[in-house]
């Protein structure tokens, strides 16, 4: 927080800040005045400040066309005196009460509100917890609501919500006897009020083309290719196999999955930055009978291979996309196949294509994603039909996405923001956006703007880069409603300077997993937000706090601890393809270190958030064997190469620690949370100097 506070400030300090004229500033300093004398003598230390800060923002006067610098000068001199212990974070949005009846949640709970929760109903702001509640203790009742809202059609209606009979089942078993195809609700106009046929399904841009128009799809178009794709697959393969898609997500990354699943296979997903001895272990453990993928990544002007790698990790027939748009450029294997030839089984076909969906029981499996390989080997994670139905049931709630939005996250298929980024859309009824390029430059953020989107995704580290490169500077970002914000800690200076763009609109933070398809815990539209924070455990979910010797913290007392989820849990996996999801394994990236070079004995890989928030930082400890000595530096590009090469090129090591011995418990158990410590206490020390 800034040393001076915001009555301190004045017209000549707003001015030079933010390099904008005395009257400019003179405006500015108005609006903060009748603020402060009219929040003067609110209830309770520091609402003040929060009475404040609500007004600049609801007045405008902070442009997003200002220096980031005059940003911080308000924002921090606003809350200069705030007291977080007392307080909690301070507040930067505040919901209104006209604009929460008309979110997706507030609308049902205003309908359902006053009947479910009698007369303790008032309105989806004050009720918000209470109903959020009432979501945990009768989940039947809540998914009843839901699938109303969401995409969803059954060929066989579900015996009832929630059957808890079995009780070697502890999630329960939901919609119980349903069967459906999740991939035919996705496309279907007749599953949504106000989902057409004509209405637009995904609007994209190419890198490059960054002054052309943004290119578009109708919901008939992209039927009509998921189609065309899912006859070639059946023509292809045998009903069932396991279909990898190794590619950036682009229009037909997307187009593939939705036909996998249409067809009755099994996605499998992979993603595009990983070494080839990675791919080739998801391929084993999944047993993937093919392989979707590209020639070449494009990005920022330069072409990587990618067939390459997937050729050298795969036996089995590789199709293969040509991103210059034709076949020329690289050598095909005997058994593969570009993408014009897969195509050419059905090119007699009539149009429109036609393809009879596969309907399987929910609980079949669609897609095999994986967890990060940061733990042994990844561990293979079934999706079933449930999965999607949870992860667009969060977006619709959390993030208020529904029809009208243009939902934009930079991401990739091989993790499992890809598929939530795309159930979360056509579930809901929004356009999905695609940028086929790097999002880490102002392409994409034109993109942001001329395709008009309304919910921007981001991580942490991409904002960061966003911030300090200026790259967006003279952009309009302002059709964007909210923000979404995953995959890492977020340094709040960074997301003050991301919510300024769009008058500051909230960001919505979502912490989960690839096993549970979705967040247990984020923000609300129905909640003020905090940057770098989490208002509430997302709907249905149950979960307490645990102290260090598993017992729960009392739901009312402040507390740190590890955070244990009741098992009824709609979506969530309930079983590991490759182990026992009861267990965990050693360390993949200390098995990679601890070969990188003849001087380790062993090592202990240890990620910490820094202390003004942002990435996680990854520390190698050390133990050097007898009669050796090293440099970190020099272990930290070792392991760096070595990482990189063998596990993920996205990995970064940012500092190797030599230690005598590491810290074990009597059992020799690894102490990680002594060593995490030590090195939390060194970047504290750190950024007070």
């Amino acid at each position: 927080m800034g040393k001076k506070s915001i009555g301190e400030v004045g017209v000549e300090e707003l001015s030079k800040a933010g390099g904008i004229s005395r009257e400019e500033a003179k405006v500015i300093h108005g609006v903060i005045k009748e603020a402060m004398a009219k929040a003067e003598g609110s209830k309770g230390k520091g609402w003040e400040s929060r009475e404040v800060w609500k007004e600049v923002v609801r007045r405008k006067v902070l442009k997003p066309w200002h220096p980031h610098s005059l940003h911080q000068l308000v924002y921090y001199s606003v809350y200069a005196n705030w007291d977080a212990s007392i307080n909690g974070p301070p507040l930067y949005w505040f919901p209104s009460l006209y604009e929460s009846k008309l979110t997706n949640l507030g609308r049902i709970m205003e309908i359902h509100g006053p009947k479910l929760l009698g007369t303790s109903y008032k309105d989806p702001i004050a009720s918000f917890n209470l109903f959020r509640d009432f979501s945990v203790q009768n989940p039947e009742v809540y998914w009843s609501i839901i699938l109303k809202e969401l995409s969803v059609i059954f060929r066989e209606s579900p015996k009832c919500i929630l059957d808890t009979a079995d009780k070697s089942k502890p999630g329960g078993t939901w919609l119980p006897g349903s069967v459906l195809n999740i991939a035919e609700c996705c496309l279907l106009p007749s599953a949504h009020p106000r989902k057409e046929d004509n209405s637009c399904a995904i609007v994209w841009r190419d890198e490059g083309y960054d002054d052309s128009n943004v290119n578009r799809m109708t919901l008939k178009e992209l039927r009509e290719q998921v189609m065309l794709v899912a006859n070639a697959l059946d023509a292809t393969f045998e009903k069932g196999d396991a279909i990898a898609i190794d590619m950036p997500m682009t229009v037909n990354a997307v187009i593939i999955y939705l036909a996998i699943v249409l067809a009755g296979f099994v996605v499998v997903s992979i993603a595009d930055s990983f070494a080839a001895k990675e791919i080739a272990t998801r391929l084993r453990v999944s047993k993937a009978k093919a392989v979707f993928t590209q020639d070449f990544i494009l990005r920022g002007g330069r072409k990587f291979p990618l067939y390459s790698r997937v050729a050298e990790a795969s036996p089995y027939k590789v199709i293969v996309l040509h991103v210059s748009g034709n076949d020329v450029g690289i050598q095909l294997r005997e058994q593969d196949l570009s993408w014009k030839d897969f195509l050419s089984c059905v090119n007699h076909c009539p149009r429109p294509y036609h393809h009879t969906p596969t309907y399987l029981p929910i609980d079949s499996a669609i897609n095999i994603l994986f967890s990060s390989g940061t733990t042994g080997e990844p561990k293979a994670i079934p999706w079933t039909q449930l999965s999607p139905i949870r992860c667009s049931s969060d977006a619709w709630a959390h993030i208020n996405i529904g029809v009208g939005d243009v939902y934009c996250w930079p991401t990739n298929l091989g993790w499992v923001m890809g598929p939530i980024l795309l159930f979360s859309c056509f579930l809901t009824g929004a356009t999905l956006g695609l940028y086929h390029g790097s999002p880490l430059g102002r392409g994409f953020g034109k993109f942001v703007q001329d395709a008009g989107v309304t919910v921007l995704g981001t991580v942490p580290s991409l904002v960061k880069a966003w911030k300090n490169t200026k790259c967006m500077e003279g952009l309009d970002w302002t059709k964007i409603k909210s923000f979404a914000s995953t995959g890492e800690a977020s340094n709040v200076d960074d997301d003050l300077w991301l919510s300024s763009t769009s008058y500051y609109k909230p960001i919505i933070e979502c912490c989960g997993g690839t096993e549970l398809a979705s967040s247990y815990i984020q923000g609300s539209p129905l909640q003020p937000q905090a940057f770098g924070a989490f208002s509430t455990a997302s709907m249905t979910t149950g979960l307490v706090i645990l102290d260090e010797h598993g017992n729960a913290y009392p739901d009312d007392k402040p507390c740190v601890g590890e955070v244990g989820l009741f098992p009824l849990y709609l979506g969530a996996t309930d079983r590991l393809l490759n182990a026992d999801h009861e267990e965990t394994s050693s360390v993949e990236i200390e098995r990679v270190c601890d070969r990188a070079d003849e001087s380790i004995m062993e090592t202990a890989a240890v990620s910490v958030a820094p202390p003004d928030g942002g990435p996680e930082l990854l520390v190698i400890f050390v133990v050097l064997k007898n009669g050796f000595n090293r440099q970190p530096e020099k272990l930290k590009m070792t392991f760096s190469k070595a990482i990189q090469t063998n596990l993920n090129p996205l990995f970064k090591v940012n500092s190797v620690k030599i230690i005598p011995e590491f810290p074990r418990t009597a059992s020799n158990k690894l102490l990680r949370r002594v060593l995490r410590d030590q090195i939390k206490h060194e970047l504290s020390v750190r950024s007070r100097m």
